[in-house]
């Protein structure tokens, strides 16, 4: 096998190219991506491999996504790609260097399109893709020959700028077969009409996680869940790789975060293989159309952590094509506290205009040890266990969240002539009816409950005896609280903070019909 490897140096400014020839620069637009010229391989004639290295520096400002056009011929088995960039020193508060990466093969690059071959993002610094097989993150598939695009993606850049070096390396040989994919079914046993327990936001080693499918699925079933949803982020590429760990006590789910610089958004239950891109920013006034193909994927969309802190994970791009909002992720912290208070004011601008509301979810984002999987979890009323049972649940606000499998809640709304409404429901009785507000729980040693409307809080009880276990009323009318929603809290150190939360649920309505949206129905959206 025979070795022939050629440098290519591409430096590029924002607005020209220099190095060994000219290369070419295309802006394309809203999508903020830049193309570079081509790197260029010989056909086979015998050899085993040929490798090119491509250098260049990206300044502060670049676009989000830089393209390099590799010019594939035909006869290629695998194409490997290395790379590493510099991490100079930055003053304390000023973002470093890092630099994502992907692949797009010779469909392109076009929005939405075909060309999609993986993302590995920043948790790898090499990849390659065969017929036959791919690195977790990509895809196999045939290997064409044609212009491929390696996909840069620069998250952040340093005031001294990014420099960067690729290495592609073209192994020459018979390409192999693609595998036809096994998906995991869309029905698992379950028990009738009940409350199932899930966690719908989880990462594995198919893109930044640490564990493998086997590994989630084991601590899902630890955790007292029913179901789960593979969120990995920007890629597709684990649905096929769940199918062996999907069990008569386990539904899996397929999705996406799909992982844009302006917020992170969870595409949930998606039919098996679909892909959803994710290279565009709230002002490319592209997100429409890609909330709709979640929904014709047959997935629910459910913005990620909408107020976290990192770079590009705050949501920017509104909530008027959600089907329900992530408002608890992981542990418990203050930035799930500021999106739980949003998350209530949007409520009550949902029964003062008359719309539709938006339904709460927890889940636990793990990734790694010591990350718990179903820390929290979404428990959903659904009629069985399949995934159009648990989205409808979803969708209709039917569901609690709680800090793990120890903790049941079971939330009432009684009135008139013993009409009553649960979790998502509206009870329809007149403004002046005197309604009894209940809430059973059990495993929340010295928590306090609090009953949550649209005048805010209303009532806390005395913290619940060791044993966890208790049962809080109390008596509001329509024309009081429009709505009342639970929250059960650990104790709190001192002063008028609340502590953590240990569950919450989606609220109960109160009044006649009319007053507020009843549940959430993909109809007329």
């Amino acid at each position: 096998m025979c070795d022939d490897t050629h440098e290519h140096t591409h430096e590029h400014a924002p607005e020209h190219t220099h190095g060994i020839g000219r290369r070419a620069l295309f802006v394309t637009g809203a999508a903020a991506a830049l193309t570079l010229g081509s790197v260029s391989f010989a056909a086979a004639d015998g050899q085993g491999q040929q490798t090119r290295t491509v250098r260049g520096t990206l300044p502060p400002g670049s676009p989000d996504f830089v393209y390099v056009p590799v010019e594939v011929p035909a006869g290629v088995q695998e194409l490997r790609v290395t790379y590493t960039y510099d991490k100079p020193s930055v003053p304390a508060g000023t973002p470093g260097n890092a630099l994502d990466i992907g692949l797009f093969d010779d469909h392109g690059t076009e929005l939405g399109g075909r060309g999609f071959r993986g993302w590995s993002g920043g948790a790898r610094t090499e990849f390659f893709v065969r017929a036959d097989d791919a690195t977790p993150g990509y895809v196999p598939g045939p290997m064409r020959e044609g212009t491929w695009y390696v996909a840069l993606g620069p998250y952040t850049v340093a005031p001294q700028g990014l420099t960067y070096e690729l290495t592609i390396t073209l192994t020459y040989g018979d390409p192999g077969e693609t595998p036809r994919p096994v998906y995991p079914p869309s029905r698992a046993k379950g028990r009738g009409r009940d409350w199932y327990r899930g966690d719908c936001h989880l990462h594995s080693w198919y893109s930044d996680g640490r564990r493998t499918p086997a590994e989630i699925a084991a601590l899902a079933r630890a955790a007292g869940l029913d179901f789960i949803n593979s969120s990995d982020h920007n890629t597709h590429s684990a649905h096929p790789h769940w199918a062996d760990q999907a069990g008569d006590d386990l539904l899996i789910m397929l999705g996406e975060e799909v992982t844009t610089r302006n917020g992170h958004v969870v595409a949930l239950g998606t039919e098996p293989g679909t892909f959803v891109d994710w290279r565009y920013r709230a002002r490319d006034n592209r997100w429409a159309r890609f909330a709709r193909d979640i929904r014709r994927a047959g997935g629910l969309v459910v913005p990620a952590h909408p107020h976290a802190t990192c770079v590009g994970c705050g949501w920017k791009f509104g909530f008027g094509e959600a089907d329900a909002v992530e408002v608890w992720n992981g542990p418990y912290t203050p930035d799930d506290e500021v999106t739980l208070a949003d998350w209530d004011n949007q409520l009550v601008a949902s029964v003062r205009q008359g719309r539709a509301w938006l339904p709460a979810m927890g889940n636990s984002d793990a990734h790694r040890d010591p990350d718990a999987v179903g820390s929290p979890q979404t428990v959903v009323l659904a009629d069985d266990l399949t995934r159009e049972a648990i989205q409808e649940g979803i969708r209709a606000g039917r569901s609690y969240i709680a800090e793990s499998k120890n903790i049941s809640l079971a939330f009432t709304a009684t009135g008139g002539r013993g009409q009553q409404a649960g979790i998502g429901e509206r009870l329809a009785v007149a403004a002046d009816t005197p309604v009894t507000v209940r809430l059973e729980v059990s495993g929340a040693p010295r928590c306090s409950v609090r009953f949550v409307t649209d005048q805010g809080v209303l009532f806390t009880s005395d913290p619940l005896p060791v044993v966890g276990s208790g049962t809080v009323e109390w008596r509001t009318t329509p024309s009081y609280a429009a709505y009342v929603r639970a929250e059960v809290r650990h104790e709190t150190a001192a002063g008028p903070v609340p502590g953590a939360l240990a569950a919450f649920t989606n609220p109960v309505f109160l009044g006649a019909a009319g007053t507020v949206s009843d549940g959430r129905t993909a109809a007329g959206r």
